[in-house]
């Protein structure tokens, strides 16, 4: 039995990774910022993934992290509050330092579509088709993230799955997905359900290491 920690356990990608590693045998520590707003997750403990003590604290003794955070419930709520352009890195940061001083050796997180490129290679978050402009600091936030794990020398063994613009919250679980590169892929859709495949696979299995893939469901011919 694996040991999973999930933060971001509160919403629907770490609502789906709770169920599957559930699902499959594995012990599982929810994480939540305020456990009080989550009382369905009657295991959920308060941390913070921007708090390194506190990833350390909680990791101790866990074999694998999820992170699932988001710091606004959806793209309302990040129009009208904004995005803190450093959130994405201060969580980079403390992931890193906070598991390799608990000695957790795989971090498993979730990406954002918009920082997938084009066919011409071009960011996402750059076309304002894809993009609505009044989202493009949480897209560049997330960018940067990634940019501090890429740049960061870590013993953490570290993952970003970054799903497609179309997830389905009541798409069924067929087990199946697909995993690319930086291109996006047109047309793409995946379930949460599948999300959450996707992401135990690579902890009971891992065959990405210290990179980004994309991960989708069946894309039209």
């Amino acid at each position: 039995m694996t040991s999973i920690v999930v933060f971001g356990a509160g919403g629907r990608a770490g609502r789906a990774i709770t169920a599957e590693a559930h699902r499959r045998g594995h012990r599982v520590i929810p994480v939540v910022r305020d456990p009080a707003r989550h009382p369905d997750l009657t295991s959920a403990v308060r941390g913070d993934v921007t708090d390194p003590e506190a990833v350390t604290s909680i990791g101790y003794g866990h074999d694998a992290v999820v992170h699932a955070v988001s710091p606004a419930s959806g793209p309302e709520t990040l129009a009208a509050a904004g995005a803190d352009p450093e959130f994405f890195v201060r969580a980079a940061d403390a992931l890193l330092h906070g598991l390799a001083r608990a000695g957790v050796p795989r971090l498993v997180a979730i990406g954002l579509f918009a920082t997938l490129t084009d066919v011409r290679g071009r960011p996402l978050h750059d076309d304002p088709a894809v993009l609505p402009a009044e989202l493009r600091p949480f897209a560049l936030s997330h960018a940067a993230g990634l940019d501090r794990l890429r740049a960061t020398d870590t013993t953490v063994d570290w993952l970003v799955l970054t799903p497609p613009a179309a997830l389905d919250v009541d798409g069924p679980r067929t087990g199946r997905y697909r995993l690319g590169g930086e291109q996006a892929r047109v047309l793409a859709h995946l379930s949460y359900a599948d999300l959450a495949v996707a992401v135990v696979d690579e902890i009971e299995s891992p065959r990405h290491h210290r990179t980004r893939v994309s991960v989708f469901g069946d894309v039209p011919d």
